[in-house]
């Protein structure tokens, strides 16, 4: 188990560490000058890198959007830094996830299909260098807080097998925010909060945006800022259950809508939680040579409170409500700060950017799809990044008007993919569920409202927009230019000629949590993996010669129930 240097979880509880009001909002520190005496001299050592992430926080749920939740802190960084206006994350959580930590597209991942369940045997690539293990490289000390969800079936998959010094946070996708419980599934439940490689058993019943906030605030108060420092902190909030401290939903009382309600709360203490992890940075030295990046995850859940509005769509989606990202930078080393950048940007362009921020060095062998974007932030300059690839997903439910003789011969318009070039952006397939919603701030939506922004039919499989003229995604253009869509099918086709096999496995009984004491973690055996590895070399020699190889009844059997939930978990996403 790796502890905090200088500190033990012990020392903590004895000196009151672990209790929310040491750092409770109104005795924080607005100011750089309030906090500390700091130097405003140009820095002598690698930048100190402050990655704040959010779950499922909508496109339109931010102050400095128009939105009608406080987020004070979120907006003042906001405007002190560099507002990024023309970026993009993922749809959902897992891929987001594994973009940011490899710089890599998820067609290079294997990752292309859905997210990571609890009690699949999957989990991010081993043979890839994640940003925390580059920046150890660079000298950096490196700690994680809060949602990991790239897989654990292994221990070589965990947290601090991947790069960090410490980790204290939650290894599934979605637990409850007080207990740490989780289910996949009717009776499939266990605890999920981890300490280093141990389950922190001790630490139920504290709120986790409040708990990942105090922990990342230890981190600053126990590390010398005279070391370079990675502090990756990914909130749970502001994703299901919706669930808030009191004090928080007092002030949405007067909001209608119960949903939106509970959610507007939680994003409000997630921006009180970072203002406390700003009031530490500024009062432990570390300020002056940092930079904070905040990003989203994925497009809000419009189901749950969250808005997106008004761009199309939501989580899960391809539409720019579910791949446009909330996403700022802050920092005293910006060269031109206060504005707002258009510079194209993508969730996998931080990994080759904060390398080379910490001084490290990045080369074609790695194999990077993203980009150093950092003087296009800093100074204002062009994006290196001129197209994004959002996603190919062979196994996602094919559509039912695709075709490939409707893709010119060129590509199977049938197959969900999504694909920006320039100012124009291609969707074949389904690209999901693609009304345009409103805030649903009222106790009900009128019905005439929203079926004025329902989507009309979907008796089609290919969409094009001109992103820049039409950011809302009203007018598709596919009728009109068909070169274009040649232009951008083949463009799929060159990407989809560089992807490796889809790794989704069956999810293996093995993973309950009854047989690790109640919790979840990794259960996979030494034969256990040694089956998986031979399997997954088997799916790619198959993806090569362009079919499945014929296997033994039990990997037939365990095709068929891959497939199944396969299915199932598709719909349910």
């Amino acid at each position: 188990m790796h502890a905090l240097s200088g500190f033990s979880l012990v020392s903590l509880l004895s000196l009151g560490y672990l209790s929310w009001d040491w750092a409770k909002p109104g005795l924080v520190a607005d100011g750089p000058a309030e906090a500390s005496d700091q130097s405003s001299a140009a820095p002598s050592q690698p930048p100190h890198i402050i990655f704040i992430l959010t779950d499922d926080q909508g496109y339109h749920d931010v102050g400095y959007h128009g939105s009608d939740i406080e987020t004070p802190t979120l907006d003042r960084l906001a405007a002190e830094g560099v507002k990024l206006e023309n970026y993009y994350i993922q749809p959902i959580c897992t891929p987001s996830r594994s973009q940011l930590l490899t710089g890599r597209y998820q067609i290079h991942t294997g990752l292309q299909h859905s997210i990571i369940r609890p009690r699949q045997p999957n989990c991010l690539p081993l043979d890839q260098v994640t940003l925390p293990q580059k920046l150890q490289e660079a000298g950096y000390s490196t700690h994680m807080v809060g949602k990991w969800h790239l897989g654990f079936y292994r221990k070589e998959c965990l947290p601090t097998r991947r790069g960090f010094d410490s980790f204290l946070g939650s290894l599934t996708g979605n637990v409850d925010y007080y207990t740490y419980d989780n289910c996949d599934g009717p009776g499939v439940c266990g605890f999920d909060l981890h300490e280093g490689e141990s389950v922190a058993w001790g630490l139920s019943g504290q709120y986790s945006t409040m708990l990942y906030a105090q922990r990342a605030s230890h981190i600053l108060a126990s590390h010398s800022p005279q070391k370079p420092l990675f502090l990756y902190v990914a909130f749970q909030a502001v994703h299901t259950p919706l669930q808030s401290p009191r004090e928080y939903l007092y002030r949405y009382r007067t909001m209608g809508n119960v949903a939106r309600r509970k959610y507007a709360a939680m994003v409000t203490c997630m921006d009180e939680a970072v203002r406390n992890i700003t009031w530490a940075l500024k009062r432990y030295g570390f300020y002056n040579n940092s930079v904070i990046i905040f990003s989203s995850d994925n497009g809000g859940q419009t189901f749950s409170g969250g808005s997106n509005w008004p761009l199309r769509g939501r989580k899960g989606t391809y539409w720019e409500g579910g791949v446009r990202g909330l996403g700022f930078v802050h920092s005293p080393l910006l060269k031109k700060k206060r504005r707002t950048s258009r510079a194209l940007v993508h969730i996998t362009d931080w990994y080759p950017t904060l390398v080379g921020l910490a001084g490290g060095t990045t080369s074609a062998a790695d194999g990077l799809d993203g980009y150093d974007v950092w003087p296009a932030i800093s100074e204002g300059r062009a994006s290196p990044r001129t197209e994004i690839l959002h996603n190919i997903d062979p196994l996602y439910n094919h559509a039912r008007h695709g075709s490939l003789e409707g893709g010119f011969g060129i590509w199977n318009t049938a197959v969900q993919a999504a694909i920006r070039v320039g100012e124009w952006k291609l969707l074949t397939g389904d690209p999901g569920y693609g009304d345009w919603i409103p805030p649903q701030t009222l106790a009900s939506f009128p019905g005439s409202w929203w079926n004025l922004e329902r989507m009309a039919s979907i008796r089609q499989a290919v969409w094009l927009f001109n992103i820049s003229a039409d950011p809302y995604e009203r007018e598709d253009l596919a009728g009109q230019r068909p070169d274009v869509v040649r232009t951008l099918l083949a463009r799929l086709a060159d990407y989809n000629r560089t992807a490796i096999p889809v790794r989704y496995p069956a999810a293996n009984p093995r993973a309950h949590p009854d047989f690790n004491g109640g919790a979840w973690g990794p259960w996979a055996t030494d034969e256990e993996e040694e089956e998986e590895e031979e399997e997954e070399e088997g799916r790619a020699r198959s993806f090569s010669r362009g079919h499945r190889k014929k296997k033994c009844k039990i990997c037939k059997l365990r095709s068929f129930f891959r497939k199944l939930n396969t299915r199932l978990m598709s719909h349910r996403i």
